[in-house]
This record gives structure tokens, sequence and C-alpha cells, in this order.
């Protein structure tokens, strides 16, 4: 991953949000938004924001539950009103 790159981003627009598919207890993403929160500090105008996936053992076989586990697109948008109006 270019680390570099994604700092100078969020440095010039003061602001982050994660979103993935995982879930947002713990993995990748949330090492990332550490980092980027470390790095970018004193630049950020709000908390770094992560949405990912709701934490379940496993992805639901239920087609229902699976579309409730993973992100959409309204959860994302509202996450996103959320970082701008901070």
């Amino acid at each position: 991953m270019d680390y570099q790159t994604v700092f100078t981003s969020v440095k010039k627009c003061g602001k982050c949000l994660i979103v993935t598919e995982e879930p947002s207890d713990n993995g990748f993403s949330r090492g990332l938004q550490g980092r980027i929160q470390e790095e970018c500090f004193k630049e950020l105008d709000a908390p770094v924001m992560l949405i990912g996936s709701e934490n379940m053992p496993a992805i639901p076989l239920n087609s229902t539950l699976e579309q409730t586990m993973i992100p959409s697109t309204e959860k994302v948008k509202n996450k996103i009103e959320e970082v701008l109006n901070y």
C-alpha cells in the first residue's frame, strides 16, 4: 500500500473515511485507521472514521442477513455526512 499517497490526501482534505467489507472491530482497516490518525493528527478536522461489516462470527448464508451485514449505500452515505458535518 502506498501510505505516503494516503497521508498526503488525508492531510489535504483534513478528513478520512475508510470503507471496508471486513468486520470493523479488527483487521487491516482498523490498523490503517490508527496509522492515518498518528501520521496526520495535526492536519485532521475530524477523527478518522471507519465503516465495515457488522461484527458476526461468519458471513450469513441467508441473503437478507448477508445484505444486512455488509455496509449498504445508505450506511456509507450517512457516515460520509457524519464526517463532513463533524
